[in-house]
């Protein structure tokens, strides 16, 4: 297979301790080559060995691709209005999905197979190279499984979040719409989803009416993740841990009790600054989490409704800024913590034989992520070895 090597980075995380220096395993005057779609060597410049061709980072720093493992990209409309009236004083509700239900039912599939394309596009110009995406804007049968079908032909990571909120023809039987759910609807969407999601909370789903859903799911050979905590102190985070779920995806509103399950099972904490900075919620407290040995990812929730950003810089300096965490931190959360919360190994880390997911940064170290907020850093984007960006 062609070969190439990036030489002269002046400073490449891999994320690997082993490999270089601290928990990002940091190699200064630094090389790598990708053969195929794979990491093949990573070591110093004055070692790299001969390849096919060659680039010269010129000091620059290259990061592994970020990891989004939490966005909603499978919709129609937008919601600019409401984002005003709550920028305005009005506070930030479930409810509101059911505007972009209403869109996205209208939509056709040739404008949400572009529509996602475009987003996904959008992310990769910021240093995405893996992105989990959901349903959740259908609500039928028939619409949330041709929102997955649609997703699976451009990602891997595809969630069924048929449990989203209660639609308006199902508001007086919710019992009837979680009957739906977990039987028709499942067996529709399953083929076409890795994973089962639910939102656990007032105006949403219970925790038995989520326990039914996920436990449905999972029957399947889908695997669980939640939206746990995000409005309120709720069961959410116990019930994720419980279930073994991948994912605890929010996490605003813990209690001791809460980070203590977190700490000791193995669901990851998926934080989503985006989320608080346009809803003016608090932001959840990541040093808090991350002092008790839980495992936290950083991702981005793009949606229409409570965080309609797609970058992953953003939300890894607004982590930095607001919630407690280290540049080095937050960095790791974006990257190997969001790989930990879709069950990967092989991405989120550059190592000898990890898929050459990477983004090279216009800065010399890594911190000027958070040092530099808002400022496009991202100079160049490999995904599977490919440059697409």
């Amino acid at each position: 297979m062609p070969s190439t090597a990036i030489t002269h980075i002046n400073t490449l995380v891999t994320n690997d301790p082993s490999l270089g220096i601290g928990p990002l395993g940091q190699i200064q005057d630094a090389a790598l080559v990708i053969e195929g779609d794979r990491i093949a060597w990573i070591g110093t410049s004055s070692r790299a060995p001969a390849t096919d061709s060659h680039i010269d980072a010129t000091g620059r720093t290259v990061i592994p691709g970020f990891v989004d493992s939490h966005s909603h990209l499978l919709f129609a409309g937008e919601r600019g209005a409401e984002f005003h009236a709550r920028m305005s004083g009005r506070p930030y509700a479930a409810g509101g999905i059911a505007t972009t239900v209403a869109a996205t039912r209208q939509a056709d599939d040739a404008e949400l197979a572009r529509r996602l394309a475009l987003f996904r596009a959008e992310m990769a110009r910021q240093g995405t190279t893996t992105v989990e995406t959901k349903s959740g804007y259908g609500l039928t049968v028939a619409d949330e499984a041709r929102a997955l079908r649609i997703a699976a032909r451009q990602l891997t990571e595809v969630t069924f979040l048929g449990a989203h909120i209660v639609p308006p023809e199902y508001a007086d039987d919710p019992a009837g719409y979680v009957a739906l759910v977990t039987g028709p609807m499942l067996d529709a969407c399953a083929p076409h989803a890795r994973w089962i999601d639910a939102f656990c909370e007032e105006g949403a789903f219970d925790a038995d009416q989520a326990r039914a859903v996920l436990t449905a799911g999972r029957a399947r050979g889908l695997r669980p993740r939640l939206h746990a905590n995000q409005l309120g102190h709720g069961p959410g985070v116990q019930l994720a841990v419980e279930l073994g779920a991948a994912a605890a995806d929010h996490c605003t509103h813990l209690t001791d009790a809460d980070v203590d399950a977190l700490a000791q099972g193995r669901t990851v904490a998926t934080l989503l600054p985006g989320c608080e900075f346009s809803t003016r919620a608090p932001y959840p407290d990541a040093r808090r989490l991350l002092d008790a040995g839980a495992v936290v990812a950083i991702a981005t929730d793009c949606n229409p409704g409570s965080s309609f950003t797609s970058s992953m810089p953003f939300c890894l300096a607004v982590a930095v800024r607001e919630m407690g965490m280290t540049p080095d931190e937050a960095l790791w959360a974006a990257t190997a913590g969001g790989a930990a919360a879709l069950e990967r190994t092989d991405i989120g880390r550059l190592a000898t034989g990890c898929r050459a997911d990477l983004a090279l940064l216009d800065a010399p170290e890594p911190v000027h992520l958070a040092y530099r907020p808002g400022v496009p850093l991202v100079a160049a984007v490999w995904r599977a070895g490919a440059r697409i960006s």
